[in-house]
């Protein structure tokens, strides 16, 4: 399953945040922490950096959940 999130004409949010509003982080200290654990992925690729900014046209893959960023 693809789930979208929609940035609503913002330019980008943070990757910590993104795992926040989706609520598959319950904190933002969880998502914090599961970043630095190496265990989110930004187009396949692992991503540690928690302020990364994500934007339109992106997947975040996270725990066997993915979400397409959309404008």
């Amino acid at each position: 399953m693809n789930e979208q999130f929609s940035l609503e004409g913002h330019a980008f949010i943070p990757l910590h945040n993104l795992l926040k509003v989706l609520g598959w982080c319950d904190s933002g200290a969880m998502a914090k922490r599961v970043i630095d654990e190496g265990l989110v992925r930004v187009n396949g690729e692992i991503e540690v950096r928690k302020r990364c900014k994500i934007v339109a046209g992106q997947h975040v893959s996270f725990n066997g959940q993915e979400v397409e960023v959309t404008e």
